[in-house]
């Protein structure tokens, strides 16, 4: 998709989060986690230099302290790393993966600033303050889940709605806050996990949100919503800091989280957190390169003259 998108003529491509893997509460992510300088980068430094672009998503990456975090690279045009976010606080079961970083996204891209925000970060005031006029375009991506069809379906239909049209508004209107562009991918398609609460309960879900370009003033200029499958959204808009439409409010989310969220920050933060630390913690890193895996696949690549 990254090819298909330079072709139609992109400069800037931002992937979803945890484009490695996905992610959920599945028992295989705790030795899913790769090197800051394994796989996910080389492929970021690879496909960035082909094409002459620069391009950002978010990993699990296990660092040399043992420990897994969320973190989003940023490649350049010239095939190199520019920068690295941690995304701050790991959202509900995430708390089971990867603990929250305190790298603050700022990334200059050859005199260009670009502000990097994952997830439920496009949520938080906290994430508007520390990128609000300092960068001149926001890249990130989401991997925002359902919320369970359960009864009453009355109850949950209701939730779920409004958890659709959270998924799509925060991305979407961010820039207002900050006074940049936002370029927003999305993972798309199904998942089946248990809850960290009721381990015997299956959840079935579904990505939701989309892949957007939206202005600095909210206006959304392309969008591919999680529905459709794997795709991306592509417009242009000109990447260049402006006066921020909206004061960033004192209180610490942007928008409303709604009770059945409310309610799993909480439980799954706990409980993630003990998880993450039975299961998790102190692992070597998924040793996995790029480069040998993309030779396994294709090795008429190395003998084409």
């Amino acid at each position: 998709m990254v090819d298909e998108a330079a072709a139609a003529g992109a400069e800037a491509v931002a992937l979803p989060e945890f484009f490695t893997t996905g992610a959920c509460f599945d028992e295989r992510l705790a030795g899913a986690a790769l090197a800051e300088d394994g796989a996910a980068a080389e492929f970021l430094s690879d496909a960035a230099a082909r094409h002459d672009i620069l391009l950002g998503g978010s990993f699990l990456c296990r660092d040399t302290d043992g420990e897994v975090r969320n973190a989003y690279l940023l490649a350049g045009p010239d095939g190199s790393i520019l920068g690295r976010h941690d995304k701050d606080l790991p959202t509900c079961w995430e708390n089971a993966l990867y603990i929250g970083g305190s790298v603050d996204g700022v990334i200059d891209a050859d005199g260009l600033g670009v502000g990097a925000a994952v997830c439920w970060e496009f949520m938080r005031s906290g994430t508007a303050r520390r990128l609000r006029s300092r960068v001149d375009l926001v890249m990130g991506g989401s991997n925002w889940w359902s919320i369970p069809a359960w009864p009453p379906a009355a109850v949950t239909s209701r939730l779920e709605n409004a958890n659709i049209a959270l998924a799509k508004t925060a991305p979407s209107v961010f820039g207002r806050y900050v006074g940049a562009p936002v370029a927003h991918g999305a993972i798309a398609g199904k998942f089946e996990c248990p809850l960290p609460e009721l381990p015997a309960i299956t959840f079935r879900g579904e990505f939701k949100g989309g892949s957007l370009i939206a202005d600095a003033d909210g206006e959304i200029l392309d969008f591919r919503p999680s529905r459709a499958g794997s795709g991306f959204a592509i417009a242009e808009v000109e990447a260049k800091s402006s006066v921020p439409a909206e004061d960033v409010p004192e209180k610490f989310w942007l928008h409303p989280r709604g009770v059945a969220s409310v309610c799993a920050w909480h439980t799954q933060r706990v409980l993630g957190r003990r998880w993450y630390a039975r299961h998790v913690r102190g692992r070597a890193p998924l040793d996995l390169r790029w480069s040998e895996a993309k030779a396994a696949s294709h090795p008429q690549v190395a003998s084409d003259p």
